[in-house]
């Protein structure tokens, strides 16, 4: 086969992204993405000075999962962030100064490429999901991920869609369990983020006095190197680390006609969660909420999250059901 011709016509692999129920690893896919080139040197340049906020967490290894709620946040630029990396000197100043490479690592998380890069839209092209039968998808419908050696995302699963990454510098470890394994991994909504469930255990190094169950677990690991695409199958938990000195990936969350009934769950989620935290010592709050969720929402507007949830729902339900059936359901 030429160079130019990639394994999967995308309508092919659309296919295989909304069916699989395995994780799979896509090669030869993304040769001629423009995004190919995004290390994070590249993008230091294209940010030109602005800040990001990186979540730094120790690199030594407890027994329990680094929370995003137990980490420490700077605003730094990428500059900043790859002097650091490197040890040179002019670190002893700046925002990672209280934070010594050798004991801490540094991640730029979930950054929207929306957001970050709204006044350079034109390099929303760069990235093709097109390719994998998602037209019109491109770097505005994703997200951007830079962290340093260790960074990592505590073991969790998605309660939305599959998920598409992009590796594009350095590699990072996925350590996957499908969603069978869920009652073997501990599952709590402590800290609460919407759409994500955590794992109680720290897979990397498990407490297994603490939790027996999870010698049940089956982890399904590979490392991704620059221009594979991983795909993340629909609630599969994983776990992400870092093990190169700087690593770039790109994300995107494709959504799933299943997600109806999630955002169902969701918004009784939330609405449970913050009647609880508003009913605890207000002291403790902010071991509740992930640092993502701006504030415990009221009560009058969780249940109207949940009011839309349950009208897109029971839409989507009419629309996908024979108008005799509707009536008696």
């Amino acid at each position: 086969i030429g160079e130019d011709v990639k394994p999967f016509t995308p309508e092919k692999t659309k296919e295989i992204v909304m069916s699989l129920q395995q994780p799979a690893v896509f090669c030869n896919m993304v040769g001629d993405w423009p995004a190919l080139h995004w290390d994070a040197k590249y993008l230091s340049a294209m940010l030109d000075g602005k800040t990001i906020q990186f979540r730094l967490g120790l690199k030594t290894v407890d027994l329990v999962p680094q929370f995003e709620t137990t980490c420490s946040y700077v605003k730094a630029t990428l500059e900043e962030f790859l002097a650091w990396s490197c040890g040179q000197l002019s670190c002893l100043s700046g925002p990672f100064s209280c934070y010594e490479y050798s004991k801490y690592w540094a991640y730029a998380d979930y950054k929207y490429i929306a957001r970050i890069f709204e006044e350079k839209p034109e390099i929303f092209q760069d990235i093709r999901w097109s390719d994998f039968g998602f037209p019109g998808r491109s770097g505005k419908e994703s997200t951007l991920w830079i962290g340093s050696e260790g960074a990592n995302t505590p073991c969790h699963l998605d309660s939305y869609g599959c998920n598409l990454v992009l590796q594009v510098q350095g590699r990072k470890r996925w350590h996957l369990f499908p969603p069978g394994d869920t009652s073997f991994l501990y599952p709590t909504r402590i800290p609460y983020e919407e759409s994500s469930i955590f794992s109680k255990v720290n897979v990397a190094n498990p407490d297994l006095k603490r939790f027996p169950e999870f010698r049940n677990a089956t982890a399904h690991v590979v490392t991704l190197s620059p221009g594979q695409v991983l795909l993340v199958p629909r609630h599969w938990w994983h776990y992400v680390e870092s093990i190169d000195p700087i690593t770039v990936s790109i994300n995107s969350w494709i959504e799933m006609d299943e997600d109806h009934v999630a955002r169902v769950e969701e918004a009784i989620t939330r609405t449970l969660v913050c009647a609880i935290k508003s009913a605890e010592n207000p002291g403790d709050g902010d071991l509740w909420l992930n640092p993502t969720e701006v504030e415990a929402t009221s009560h009058e507007i969780n249940l109207q999250y949940l009011n839309k949830a349950v009208s897109a729902y029971l839409k989507r339900q009419k629309a996908s059901v024979p108008e005799q059936a509707c009536s008696s359901s």
